[in-house]
């Protein structure tokens, strides 16, 4: 059980929500406010189908323009598909991924998967740097297997010529959360505290179990997705104080600003979705004029 918490815990990370509770009347203008807000997820009823959705919000400034792209780690394979035709046409495509350098082809990581034959000669293990997220990549991996989903580090290209990373290296994120005292254990449990205050939506846990004795990976997602796809709000509330969202956030708007003045015009960066209302905020701030929201399916559920 305790496994399967921490995969649930893993990829609601880059999309954690708040869904407000029933308001009572003295709070309704608050809460019709609220929900004028850009939304960058949500779920979608569509019959007894139920879809959870990222948006793709577009910018301009001047001649260029930018199109965040709300990611979710695991998905649909079909999502990852059309993502992979999508970024084909940007002059530069941003990526997040804490680390030091481009991913592997996918053929290489393909190629990894495959046993080696017996002549294979033994390769030592490779010294992980400090910092090291494998344990993360491992949970994330090991959660779209348990829910029939795809990985997005097996189905993104990332070594595409126009792939450009925007992100923290391993040795800067350590140091700014070493400089915060935050972790990412930290980060979670605040989300979880600010979601409890705001009502958050919890999955019923009886039905999660059902579901898992069950063995059926459309119950735990419906039981999920609402709580991916309820609003930005916990997330929001933590941006001003937190390595995993602001100061990501900021490494990210200066590799677009360098992109930008080197002369492309049609960019798009590629994130977590709950970066976006903190993205949005700081883009506007520098010029930038919002535009069109384009919304694509992530999670298809059926019946």
């Amino acid at each position: 059980m305790k496994k399967h918490l921490w995969l649930i815990a893993a990829f609601l990370i880059p999309a954690l929500r708040a869904e407000p509770a029933a308001p009572a009347a003295a709070d309704a203008a608050q809460t019709e406010e609220a929900e004028k807000k850009e939304q960058f997820i949500r779920v979608e009823e569509k019959g007894k189908a139920t879809e959870l959705q990222t948006a793709v919000v577009k910018l301009t400034k001047g001649d260029a323009s930018v199109e965040l792209i709300g990611a979710i780690h695991i998905a649909d394979k079909k999502y990852y598909q059309a993502l992979n035709t999508r970024f084909e046409s940007y002059d530069a495509l941003l990526w997040e991924g804490i680390g030091n350098g481009r991913p592997a082809s996918l053929e290489e990581i393909r190629a990894e998967e495959e046993e080696p034959s017996e002549d294979a000669e033994p390769v030592a293990p490779e010294k992980k740097p400090k910092g090291n997220l494998s344990g993360l990549h491992k949970a994330y991996e090991a959660g779209a297997k348990w829910l029939d989903l795809a990985y997005q580090m097996k189905e993104i290209d990332y070594a595409k010529p126009n792939f450009v990373h925007a992100d923290l290296s391993y040795d800067e994120f350590v140091e700014l959360q070493e400089k915060r005292g935050e972790s990412l254990l930290s980060f979670v449990l605040k989300a979880g505290l600010e979601a409890d205050q705001k009502g958050v939506k919890q999955p019923s846990t009886f039905k999660l179990l059902t579901s898992l004795i069950r063995g059926s990976a459309n119950g735990v997602k419906r039981e999920l997705v609402h709580t991916l796809g309820a609003g930005d709000d916990q997330v929001a509330g933590l941006a001003g104080e937190s390595v995993i969202i602001s100061d990501r956030n900021a490494k990210c708007l200066e590799v677009l600003a360098r992109e930008v003045e080197a002369g492309k015009k049609k960019l798009g960066v590629f994130y977590g979705a709950a970066h976006f209302p903190d993205m949005v905020e700081r883009l506007v701030e520098d010029g930038w004029m919002l535009g069109s929201t384009e919304w694509v399916t992530a999670w298809d559920i059926g019946e």
